[in-house]
């Protein structure tokens, strides 16, 4: 079934964001169409049947970026853990058990953004 919800997130240095996603977080650039001016204005990542689309933020330095964050689903949280914080990923806080029986980590990328990773799969009611 084709993807009905990717997250977008506009980087004030979305060629930097890009490198960061796939070196820390194992992303695949899909896709990516740059500007004459340098500036990324659309690009896909995808991770795990999964995608994301981002580009060069359109205002200025400083803009107040939206609050969000992302998640995740990974088998390994540890292993992937593991290769981000040897990357170099600013831990938010490292690999924990919840108490509903998922275990999980968050970071922040390049600009700020929180992403987190964890074991639990939401059901998306596709079956």
């Amino acid at each position: 079934m084709p993807l009905t919800f990717v997250p977008y997130f506009a980087y004030e240095n979305a060629a930097e964001a890009i490198d960061y996603l796939e070196r820390c977080f194992g992303f695949a650039t899909g896709a990516r169409y740059d500007g004459e001016d340098g500036a990324v204005m659309h690009a896909e990542l995808t991770f795990r049947g999964g995608a994301i689309m981002l580009g060069s933020a359109q205002g200025g330095p400083g803009d107040p970026k939206p609050s969000h964050g992302t998640y995740v689903v990974v088998e390994d949280v540890d292993a992937h853990f593991a290769k981000a914080e040897a990357a170099g990923v600013r831990v938010v806080y490292p690999p924990e058990d919840t108490e509903f029986g998922s275990r999980r980590w968050r970071a922040q990328d390049s600009e700020g953004y929180e992403w987190s990773f964890g074991t639990y799969a939401p059901n998306t009611g596709d079956g």
